[in-house]
């Protein structure tokens, strides 16, 4: 990948102002400054940028699976809105593929428990201080995926108007669950559509969810380390069979796992219009 480097000099000090020339629809721009750096913008969606031990800041940008393909400014912003440098990059089509789910329609009828919603919501939508995470990401589960991320769904054979936020991975019943990174557990919920759900923050920005378990292996507020057991598979909830259903979330954005983690699909040849399992 091409990055593009601005630097803009001050009397006592240099600023540099790091993107990447293009990033696909679903990734995600880690825009990299200098310590004055606050916040990042791009059109309408602000980030925050965060002190990093090297000296300079980090925020992550994220890039929804539907964002119109082309060229973008992002502003690099000091703590008091001014504008501290301006560059552009790129969004190019990810060229996200259609996807019909078979599934029992009472299954499909689900519909979300009191306040399931909100707290999804309330919790990707959290950016705390502290950094836990560091790269690469692990894998949750060593099954390959049945369903990846971005495609556009059919439910039976009909089009939902939803894309898959997040990647399935077979896991037979009971599968341990590991989480991808350093992180804090916020949500510990049994709920309808979702089913047994936990969700972990990793801190400034990244946060991941994992749905249809079959039981739990932490608590709400628990501290867990990269590969820490915290549930096992299952297929509760909106499931017609054991799997993992797991998102990467970015300030409340979902974004492509496969940008981060490496995981061989469970299909040969190029077709994925086909259930997930």
């Amino acid at each position: 990948m091409r990055w593009v480097v601005w630097i803009w000099v001050g009397t006592a000090w240099a600023q540099t102002f790091e993107l990447p020339a293009t990033v696909k629809q679903g990734g995600v721009i880690r825009v990299r400054g200098p310590a004055a750096a606050a916040a990042a913008q791009m059109g309408d969606r602000k980030v925050r940028l965060f002190p990093q031990t090297d000296g300079g800041a980090l925020g992550l940008m994220p890039i929804p699976a539907d964002q119109k393909s082309a060229s973008y400014r992002v502003e690099l912003l000091d703590e008091k809105g001014a504008v501290l440098t301006i560059s552009e990059v790129a969004v190019i089509d990810a060229h996200f593929r259609k996807q019909n789910v078979v599934i029992e329609q009472n299954v499909a009828e689900l519909q979300a428990s009191p306040g399931e919603s909100e707290s999804a919501m309330s919790f990707r939508q959290a950016v705390s201080e502290v950094r836990y995470w560091s790269e690469p990401l692990a894998v949750p589960v060593r099954g390959c995926m049945t369903s990846p991320y971005g495609v556009q769904r059919y439910l039976n054979g009909k089009p939902t108007g939803n894309i898959h936020a997040g990647l399935d991975q077979r896991a037979p019943m009971g599968t341990p669950v590991w989480a991808v990174a350093d992180g804090v557990v916020k949500i510990v919920r049994e709920w309808n559509v979702h089913g047994h759900t936990i969700g972990i923050d990793h801190g400034q920005g990244l946060e991941s969810m994992y749905q249809h378990l079959s039981r739990f292996a932490v608590a709400e507020g628990a501290t867990v380390k990269k590969g820490d057991v915290i549930g096992y598979s299952g297929t509760t909830g909106r499931s017609n069979a054991p799997h993992l259903h797991w998102t990467l979330y970015i300030s409340g954005v979902p974004v492509n796992p496969l940008e981060w983690v490496k995981v061989a699909s469970c299909y040969a040849g190029p077709s994925i219009a086909r259930p997930k399992r």
